[in-house]
C-alpha cells in the first residue's frame, strides 16, 4: 500500500491520480477527508501530521510513503510514526548539496526534513523542484478583466516544470527498484524568463498579454505584511540571483518517464479554464 501525504495539494492529488493509472493502491492522508474530492478508488482516510496520535490508522499496511509537506510544518511525529519505510519526498532545488548551513530559510527547512528522513525510512529518493509551472497560477487574479501581468524580475529565468510530470516520475520512483538513495532534480524541458512565460500564456489564452515590471523593493516590503517574512524574502533572492543565467535543464523527466518533459505551452494549454 502507497500512502500519499498531501494529496489534496497539486502534486499529491496528480501523483494520486498516476499511481491509481498504473494500478496501484493507494491511500490519501487528509486532514478533511470530506472535502477531499480524490478520485474513485483512492482509501481515504483522516489524520493530522500536527497530531501523533491519528497518524496509526493511515500507516498501517503501508510500505511506501509519498510525502508532501506545506513549507514549514514539522514532520517529526509523522517521521517518527512512519520510521522503516520507504519515502520519496518532494523537495526543494533550492538546497545546495554538501553544505550544513544552508542559504536561505526555503533551503534549510528542506534539507532539515531531508536529513530526518535519511534518519527514519528504510529507503529514501528525494525529488527536488526549483520554480514549477503551477507558480503561475498566481497571474490569474491579475488576468480578470486586464492583460498587464505586473510583477518583479521580468527577466528572472527558470524552467518550469508540469506537475503531471512531478507525478509521473514519482509514481514511477514510488514503485520501481532503483531509486533508492537517489536525487532527482525536476525541470521542464527549456529555460525561460518571467516575462516569456507570460508571452507563451497568452499565446495559450488567444490574449495580448503585457508584462510590466516593478521595483522588487516596495513589493517585498507590501507581501511581507502577510506572508512569513523570511520566507518572501528568500524567493526574492532565489528569483533574483537567476536574472541573466539561462536555468539548468535536467534530463531526469526523460529518463525516468520514456517521455519529453511537457513544455510551458503545454502547461498553459491545459490551464486555459484557470485563468478564464
Amino acid at each position: 500500500m502507497i500512502l500519499v501525504v498531501g494529496a489534496t495539494a497539486h502534486f499529491g492529488r496528480q501523483t494520486v491520480e498516476a499511481l491509481l493509472e498504473s494500478g496501484q493502491k493507494v491511500r490519501a492522508l487528509t486532514r478533511d477527508p470530506e472535502k477531499a474530492t480524490l478520485p474513485a478508488g483512492v482509501e481515504v482516510v483522516g489524520g493530522d501530521l500536527t497530531r501523533p496520535e491519528t497518524l496509526a490508522p493511515a500507516l498501517e499496511g503501508v510500505t511506501t510513503v509519498f510525502l508532501v509537506l506545506p513549507y514549514g510544518l514539522d514532520a517529526t511525529a509523522f517521521l517518527s510514526a512512519a520510521r522503516g519505510r520507504r519515502i520519496v519526498f518532494l523537495s526543494s532545488g533550492a538546497i545546495v548539496d554538501g553544505r550544513d548551513t544552508q542559504p536561505d530559510v526555503i533551503a534549510e527547512y528542506h534539507h532539515r526534513v531531508e536529513r530526518a528522513i535519511t534518519e527514519a525510512a528504510s529507503e529514501w529518493t528525494f525529488l527536488r523542484l526549483f520554480f514549477p509551472a503551477i507558480n503561475a497560477l498566481s497571474f490569474a487574479m491579475q488576468l480578470n478583466g486586464s492583460d498587464v501581468i505586473r510583477a518583479p524580475y521580468a527577466e528572472f529565468t527558470s524552467a518550469p516544470v508540469h506537475e503531471r510530470d512531478v507525478a509521473e516520475v514519482a509514481a514511477r520512483v514510488l514503485t520501481e527498484d532503483g531509486h533508492a538513495g537517489r536525487v532527482y532534480d525536476l525541470t521542464g524541458p527549456e529555460s525561460m524568463t518571467q516575462r516569456e512565460q507570460v508571452q507563451v500564456l497568452g499565446e495559450a489564452l488567444g490574449r495580448p498579454l503585457r508584462f510590466e515590471e516593478l521595483d522588487p523593493k516596495p513589493v517585498l516590503e507590501q507581501m511581507r505584511q502577510f506572508m512569513d517574512g523570511d520566507f518572501i524574502t528568500a524567493l526574492f533572492d532565489l528569483m533574483g540571483a537567476t536574472v541573466g543565467k539561462p536555468a539548468e535543464v535536467s534530463p531526469v523527466v526523460e529518463r525516468i518517464t520514456g517521455h519529453p518533459a511537457r513544455s510551458f505551452a503545454q502547461w498553459a494549454a491545459d490551464h486555459r479554464a484557470d485563468f478564464s
